[in-house]
């Protein structure tokens, strides 16, 4: 058996400097020698478990409010931001930004994991609303961005109507709880490597090179000698 490295990446749906961050892990991944070996698997963590589904006021006069700054200091950040992402390819237009509740994004992005498309929908709602302006909390936005990533419409708005996904959503926020995970994104490579933050692409590959080498050996470094098994002794 071939080895096989797990990232699990804690973050969340209206969270810049995640979107930033799995950018920055695709260019790591991509000068990494062993990346048909890796599965990137996307877990939830809510920046605001408590927001409404939608909010009513723009962004840069509810995070001023929220962190008592100035609406023009948020402005400014949110320009620096937007340059830093520029320089990893990414189109931020956060002004236009309708952030809320995304408890029901990360139960989509649950289905999409079972239906090999996880990565691709977890790309088409950071664009969606990094970039486009779309309202993440509401549920028909929801379905219409999963279901242009390749899941199935119909199946979105049903999980969405029922509670499916919803305590795995809350098992995966109680994990990052229980190892310390204050904010995101937070990569953990291979169980035991952590990085915290959008670190730089070569931060990245370094751990993706270490975690590789902590992996057990594969089978083909097994070395044969005699055995018994059902048929007898060889």
């Amino acid at each position: 058996m071939k080895k096989k490295l797990t990232v699990d990446v804690w973050s969340d749906i209206v969270c810049p400097w995640c979107a930033v961050g799995k950018r920055r892990l695709e260019a790591a991944l991509a000068q990494f020698s062993h990346r048909d070996d890796v599965e990137v698997v996307w877990r939830a963590f809510e920046l605001d478990p408590s927001a409404p589904a939608i909010h009513s006021d723009d962004n840069a006069t509810r995070l001023a409010r929220k962190y008592g700054r100035t609406k023009a200091q948020i402005e400014a950040m949110t320009r620096q931001l937007t340059e830093t992402a520029a320089k990893d390819g990414l189109e931020f237009h956060l002004e236009r930004a309708r952030s809320g509740n995304t408890f029901d994004g990360h139960r989509v992005l649950h289905l999409a994991a079972t239906r090999g498309v996880q990565d691709a929908v977890k790309e088409r709602f950071f664009r969606g609303y990094m970039t486009e302006g779309e309202a993440i909390g509401d549920r028909e936005v929801l379905v219409r961005l999963a279901s242009e990533a390749g899941l199935d419409a119909e199946e979105v708005r049903a999980v969405l109507a029922s509670d499916r996904y919803a305590n795995e959503v809350r098992e995966e926020e109680e994990t990052a709880r229980a190892i310390g995970i204050t904010g995101v994104p937070f990569f953990v490579l291979g169980g035991k490597f952590a990085v915290s933050g959008a670190q730089p692409a070569e931060v990245l590959r370094g751990a993706l090179d270490q975690a590789w080498a902590s992996l057990p050996a594969t089978d083909d470094a097994t070395r044969e000698g005699a055995t018994c098994g059902p048929d007898g002794c060889a």
